[in-house]
């Protein structure tokens, strides 16, 4: 039977709960135990689909096509474990389903109330993850911040999982902040002895506290964090703001010694944790052998979260070259406008994906100037699209070709609906989703990347590549150097006369790993770091 450590996090939202957990998960899988992860979280969408991201950051996609937070992200990338439909249950899809049952009859005719109907279909999607017989250890995070209205249900339902199977068998780690009063130079407890004592309301005690802080908890206030939150002295963890980079914090909860905790409260004994390989990608990122800029032109550039698995890839591809990267936020907005002074001084562009007319000229605009001027260039799902429009224009000569997402009159729908979509009205779940098999032609920038020529990747997009205006792009020097297995759908597009030139249909950066870069992160990072090498400054 599966032992469960539930998460939750308190005093205000924004403490990185997912990292804190993933860094868990990653502990306990280096020290042997087999692990799921499951964030649980209180909005009423049924999932982040159709949510936007300025307000919910960026769309994971797992490899069975769902559409889930951005914490499973971490996830993968801190363990190594992947995720499915099963590792994000949201309020919106629990009320969804008691819903559809009452309908159909399945309480009886029964009053269908919070407790135990809700409370139940929440219990289920948790225990749902111990179909899996070989897993030792469920870690779910609870999303949200303690004495939020939406979050109650769920606080109730870890608890009566505690009183179901047994306190040796679930452990509450509870994620608070110890904030540091300027004025009064002083750390103060209170917050989170109100947070506990809100938990405590529900009938959890949690077993474990892990302190966001600014500065050093003194013996004293660790000492009174213990007594009035009634928590062990050793169980009271600290976990100071990390100075460079987020994968600093599984080395500093190892040298608090919080997944030893974990195994002394579940009886397990288990070989020490290597951290070894997470210290070397640290001091990689803090002491580069040099520094490479990467510009992101992008629509969504003020909510760092929009871009989160991209810009974490970049970072994965860089250190593996012994390299830190700066990245260049580039609206697209303002290349729109005319302004293209900022592509002048990075070392390699990426065009993300994105939805939606609004910066698509300078998404264009950008791969023409990455193209023409030998700018290593990378493109994801809408910066493939773009950069077959570029090419449609200004070399195949097609005048005002263009994604009929865009504009449906076109010339020239050289991007188009897949045939299925057209009649879909419902923008919840309706895309090429999730991961599919890629042909790669031989000789290419991809195949040497990958060193294969069959890959596995994940989709989520409505448009593809019109197969009309294949045979005219590959004539006038497009290289198509992926399609699906079929050979139906166009993958892969590269400029073969270019240093580093190649756009997906696919999002690579979700299967992208700090300690294993993803190949084409790998390899965009690599060329723009020879470009740098010959690139003349901007003055």
């Amino acid at each position: 039977m599966a032992k469960f450590v539930f998460i939750t996090g308190g005093v205000i939202s924004s403490l990185g709960k997912g990292i804190t957990s993933a860094s868990i998960g990653s502990l306990l899988t280096s020290r042997g135990l087999r692990i799921s992860m499951l964030k649980l979280d209180p909005y009423l969408n049924v999932d982040p689909g159709t949510m936007n991201p300025y307000q919910h950051g960026e769309v994971y996609v797992t490899d069975d096509g769902t559409e889930a937070d951005l914490d499973l992200g971490h996830y993968e990338r801190f363990t190594g474990q992947p995720t499915s439909k099963l590792s994000n249950v949201t309020a919106g899809s629990i009320y969804w389903d008691v819903l559809q049952k009452e309908r159909a009859g399945e309480y009886l005719g029964g009053t269908v109330q919070m407790i135990p109907h809700v409370s139940n279909e929440i219990k289920q999607r948790i225990y749902a993850l111990e179909k899996d017989e070989e897993v030792d250890i469920i870690l779910v995070e609870i999303g949200g911040t303690v004495g939020d209205i939406e979050g109650l249900i769920f606080l109730e339902a870890i608890r009566e999982v505690g009183q179901e199977r047994g306190r040796d068998n679930v452990m509450y780690i509870h994620l608070t902040f110890v904030p540091y009063i300027k004025f009064a130079g002083e750390i103060k407890t209170k917050p989170t002895q109100q947070s506990v004592a809100k938990l405590r309301e529900i009938g959890i005690i949690p077993d474990a506290l892990v302190c966001r802080t600014e500065l050093p908890l003194t013996e004293e206030v660790i000492d009174k964090l213990s007594l009035f939150c009634n928590v062990p002295r050793d169980c009271v963890v600290e976990e100071l703001d990390v100075e460079n980079t987020i994968y600093e914090v599984p080395v500093a909860l190892c040298e608090q010694g919080l997944d030893e905790i974990i195994l002394v409260h579940f009886r397990l004994a288990r070989p020490r944790a290597d951290i070894e390989p997470w210290r070397k990608l640290v001091k990689t990122i803090v002491d580069p052998e040099g520094v490479v800029r990467i510009g992101v032109v992008g629509k969504y550039q003020e909510l760092q979260d929009a871009y989160k698995s991209i810009y974490e890839a970049l970072e994965h591809g860089t250190a593996a070259h012994g390299h830190a990267v700066e990245i260049v936020k580039i609206a697209a907005e303002k290349i729109e406008e005319g302004d293209t002074s900022d592509l002048d001084d990075v070392d390699g562009i990426l065009v993300p994906g994105g939805f939606g007319q609004r910066g698509l000229e300078g998404k264009i605009k950008a791969v023409r100037h990455a193209r023409e001027n030998k700018i290593p260039m990378f493109g994801i799902c809408l910066g493939l699209q773009c950069a077959v429009i570029e090419y449609a224009r200004n070399v195949c000569g097609l005048e005002g070709a263009n994604s009929t997402e865009m504009d449906s009159d076109t010339k020239h729908p050289v991007v188009c609906l897949m045939e299925e979509q057209k009649t879909v009205v419902d923008l919840g779940g309706t895309m090429r989703l999730g991961a599919w098999t890629c042909r790669v032609a031989e000789g290419t920038f991809t195949e040497k990347a990958y060193g294969t020529q069959t890959i596995s990747e994940r989709h989520r997009h409505r448009y593809e590549v019109n197969n009309d205006y294949r045979e005219q792009l590959e004539k006038d020097g497009l290289r198509l150097a992926g399609t699906t297995e079929d050979g139906t759908l166009v993958e892969i597009v590269e400029v073969p006369d270019h240093p580093w030139f190649v756009a997906t249909q696919f999002h690579p950066e979700f299967k992208s790993r700090p300690l294993a870069a993803h190949p084409l992160f790998r390899d965009f990072a690599e060329a723009a770091i020879k470009f740098q090498s010959v690139r003349k400054p901007k003055k």
